[in-house]
């Protein structure tokens, strides 16, 4: 029985070693640097949701009124020229978006970005805005398209009979360079890998003929899916590379960092990506802003026209 418990306790001592070497694995790479002289920063940040039936409690009303300034201090940290948000959403049953109030404080408290793949609800999905640096950025396009059967049909609901998921998008022309620019902002299913996988398919079909067309690509969003999963994959061979980004981006909001990135951001090739990606690990006051951690990457945008799909480059 000695031996036993000797035993069992040299391995709980051994899951908890190797419990903290992954934490610590898993959290490395948290501070932003500047950005680059002339480089073009992007991120992407999963927000979560905020229920406005639910007052007290876990993402409730008052749980947002305790992060909020969390929320809005890491935007600010961040100093991304865009930044694509996934769960901006404020809850109230159906598909009903008339209220949206992470999207409305932070624009209202960042006076130099401005907002696109957002609009009357009614007609555009408002869930997954993407905020831009005005006085560098101009938006000249922007849609949406669902996960399902029917993707152009709004709230179309995905293809298990799940939650409607979606992709919103935005076309962009830098003040800096005389190249426009696309990127998709994404969310796939975090229970279903079918739907990942069928989502996947649908967003490199989409974007596959711009590439070929020779257009400038991003994609960046919560894919739920590691690295090297099949999922990130579906997207790699529609003709972008994809960052590395390091260590754990979904932390359960406690931050337990056990896994690698879910969170990420693609490109075609014409972009050059500059220095290493960064994550913002950061709790303000205390409070994390979410339940995941915000990637952050820097690209040089191509100066000319040219094909930049990933594919001719192997």
């Amino acid at each position: 029985m000695r031996r036993l418990r000797s035993l069992l306790a040299i391995g709980i001592i051994g899951i908890l070693a190797m419990l903290l070497v992954i934490q610590l694995w898993n959290s490395r790479s948290s501070e932003v640097m500047q950005p680059s002289s002339g480089a073009l920063r992007i991120a992407s940040h999963n927000v979560h949701y905020i229920l406005l039936n639910k007052a007290e409690g876990r993402w409730s009303v008052g749980d947002w009124m305790k992060r909020r300034h969390a929320l809005d201090a890491a935007f600010k940290e961040l100093d991304a020229d865009i930044v694509a948000f996934q769960e901006m959403e404020s809850f109230q049953g159906g598909n009903d978006g008339s209220v949206n109030l992470a999207r409305d404080y932070l624009r209202a408290r960042n006076p130099d970005y401005r907002v696109a793949a957002s609009d009357d609800w009614r007609s555009f999905p408002s869930t997954q805005p993407i905020f831009y640096r005005s006085d560098r950025l101009t938006s000249i396009a922007q849609g949406w398209f669902f996960f399902s059967e029917t993707p152009d049909r709004i709230y179309s609901r995905t293809y298990n009979g799940s939650d409607p998921a979606y992709a919103s998008w935005a076309q962009f022309r830098d003040r800096r360079w005389s190249k426009p620019f696309r990127i998709v902002n994404l969310h796939f299913d975090f229970q279903s890998s079918e739907n990942r996988l069928r989502s996947a398919d649908l967003v490199a079909s989409r974007i596959r003929p711009w590439i070929e067309a020779g257009e400038t690509v991003f994609v960046a969003g919560d894919l739920n899916a590691l690295i090297g999963s099949r999922t990130a994959g579906i997207l790699r061979e529609a003709g972008l590379d994809i960052v590395n980004v390091p260590g754990t981006t979904y932390h359960f909001g406690r931050g337990l960092n056990l896994f690698g990135a879910i969170d990420h951001i693609l490109y075609t090739c014409d972009i050059a990506q500059l220095g290493r990606p960064m994550v913002l690990r950061n709790r303000f006051e205390d409070v994390y802003p979410s339940d995941h951690y915000p990637v952050i990457a820097d690209f040089r945008l191509p100066s000319r026209d040219g094909n930049g799909d990933c594919r001719n480059q192997m």
